[in-house]
């Protein structure tokens, strides 16, 4: 692929999961312009090795796809390597999901990774899906969720439908469940009654992703 054709992808896969090229700019743990002057300057003309592959792995996509030779490729979409032995490793975002009055994200820098066997992952049916592991913070969601627990988060891009989903209202982070409400609207609702619902115009919250799994402390 060329480095103009990897430029491009890289935006349209950037916008399909609604990550900013500032944020993503932090992930690979470059400054905040750093994307921007790549997609939209062609500066540098081409991302740094390390940077192409954590940017693969985030989307769950192939190098090549952001403009690496075939023969230098790594594709995270592969069950089973001689080096990964059939498991995938999901980021671990250096970011809470607030499910409490709301907290301001850190940031979206992975500092860590699950570990998931492949073969698991198609059985819950995650094949395809680009995942990302972040904590729950507060007792909004309790009990479905509770403080602590780590959440799989698919960003994949797909049409909305009805479910609890992290979402960004302004610079929170939050996780809710997320129904339409009508008119360009969404309700974003807790599953602890204490905290009263709270309705949005669609264009003033961002769906980041849909909860598809979790696990914590017994």
């Amino acid at each position: 692929m060329s480095d103009e054709a990897g430029r491009a992808r890289l935006l349209e896969l950037a916008q399909a999961s609604r990550a900013s090229l500032a944020s993503l700019s932090a992930m690979i743990g470059r400054n905040p312009s750093y994307l921007q002057q790549f997609v939209r300057k062609g500066s540098p003309r081409k991302l740094e090795e390390q940077d192409r592959r954590k940017l693969a792995e985030f989307f769950g996509v192939s190098e090549t796809e952001l403009g690496a030779p075939e023969e230098n490729s790594y594709d995270s979409r592969l069950d089973a390597t001689a080096s990964s032995g059939g498991w995938v490793e999901v980021p671990r975002l250096d970011i809470g999901a607030s499910a409490g009055p709301g907290a301001l994200p850190v940031g979206e820098q992975a500092f860590d990774t699950f570990r998931f066997s492949a073969r698991w992952l198609r059985e819950q049916g995650f094949e395809g899906a680009q995942l990302s592991a972040i904590k729950v913070e507060g007792d909004s969601m309790e009990p479905l969720l509770r403080d602590g627990d780590e959440i799989l988060v698919d960003r994949a891009p797909r049409a909305f439908r009805d479910g609890v989903h992290v979402v960004r209202l302004g610079d929170t982070v939050m996780v809710k469940r997320v129904a339409s409400a009508g008119q360009g609207r969404f309700a974003l609702l807790s599953q602890n009654m204490a905290y009263p619902p709270v309705e949005v115009a669609a264009d003033e919250v961002e769906i980041i992703g849909r909860v598809v799994w979790k696990g914590g402390r017994v």
